[in-house]
């Protein structure tokens, strides 16, 4: 079994590997119809979302191949259902997907700010132009200041974390129980009720790390040690939650993501607060080993990493469909989780999740 914390199709000695690019992008313009789709209806199992190109656009790699799995052109066939309409079914949770909306648009807002109400990024420009300025006058900048060989794009944009597990899980009946399956292999609804309420109480345990962690005393595992520690320093905490978790319908699979923004060593100092040496305004100031940590995880932007891993568990769940007492189930879950970083970049027009001009 490898040891390390986040594993690649092909063999790597780093401790930390992106997954195989050669999967397609998964949005394209259309051929069929030049004027393809600016703006597009998802409808997310049943749940209709207007979304904007460029807004799609702006979301993680691993958030658009779970969306289209099969890549998506944005202009339908006239031969498809409902022809060139615009309207596209996702088999996508309605509610991950308004969790990552709600959550770019708080962070866009919160960098970026408004024409009335600057935000982060008005406030430390200064830092930018001084690192472009540097970038300029050194002798190995031969690619002009503006090149992003020559940036840092966490000093300009606003890098979120994030964090997807996908938990698939087996659940052991023992002989005799209620729960069983009969000659030709088929569960009967005792079963069925208890893969149900197994995956009710997996749900249930939403701590990000506790599975990991557990993983790492028992197997001793140092890189895995140091993955949760790099992404405790970089903004989560141990004891964060999943922002969103969820069994997935008629399947014994739940859903999880975390979303966190990026701890860049940027600190802003209180509104009103001078500088004591010079008595002027106080600038947002950068601690550079916590600039340094966070530039590691630029090796996750637009490449997503996956780790995989057996976690046995015992879960509390009823006897039976009619009894409230419990007994204990032993469950095999199989947990991916997929590591991205992604930059927020400022949109011409208004938030994420808003209407557009």
């Amino acid at each position: 079994m490898s040891s390390n914390p986040i594993t690649s199709v092909a063999p790597s000695s780093s401790p930390i590997t992106s997954v195989s690019q050669s999967a397609p992008r998964p949005l394209a313009a259309g051929h069929n119809n030049p004027a393809h789709f600016t703006r597009l209806n998802l409808e997310l199992r049943g749940q209709l979302f207007p979304v904007d190109r460029e807004t799609l656009m702006l979301l993680p790699e691993s958030v658009l191949l779970g969306l289209f799995p099969q890549g998506l052109v944005l202009s339908k066939p006239a031969s498809w259902e409902g022809g060139d309409d615009g309207v596209f079914a996702v088999d996508f949770d309605p509610d991950c997907f308004n969790y990552i909306l709600s959550f770019w648009s708080r962070a866009q807002l919160h960098f970026y700010g408004t024409p009335t109400t600057p935000g982060l990024f008005h406030a430390q420009k200064h830092i930018v132009e001084a690192a472009a300025q540097a970038a300029a006058s050194s002798p190995t900048s031969a690619s002009g200041p503006n090149s992003e060989s020559t940036q840092n794009p966490l000093l300009s944009k606003q890098a979120i974390i994030v964090l997807r597990e996908e938990l698939e899980y087996f659940s052991i009946t023992t002989p005799g129980a209620l729960a069983s399956v009969d000659k030709n292999g088929m569960g009967n609804e005792e079963l069925r009720e208890m893969k149900r309420a197994c995956g009710r109480a997996l749900e249930e345990r939403r701590t990000i790390f506790a599975a990991l962690q557990r993983n790492v005393n028992k197997e001793n595992n140092l890189a895995e040690q140091h993955l949760i520690d790099m992404l405790c320093m970089s903004g989560f905490d141990r004891t964060d939650e999943w922002g969103y978790r969820a069994c997935e319908p008629n399947r014994n699979i739940i859903s999880s993501m975390a979303l966190v923004l990026l701890k860049t060593g940027i600190h802003h100092p209180e509104p009103g607060t001078t500088d004591p040496a010079t008595g002027e305004a106080a600038v947002p100031t950068v601690d550079a080993g916590q600039m340094a940590t966070a530039q590691k995880l630029l090796l996750f932007w637009r490449k997503p990493a996956r780790k995989c891993w057996w976690d046995g568990i015992e879960v509390d769940v009823p006897k039976s469909s009619s009894s409230k007492e419990m007994m204990k189930v032993k469950v095999w879950a199989r947990r991916v989780w997929t590591l991205e970083l992604s930059l927020v970049s400022l949109m011409t027009c208004k938030p994420l999740g808003e209407e557009t001009c």
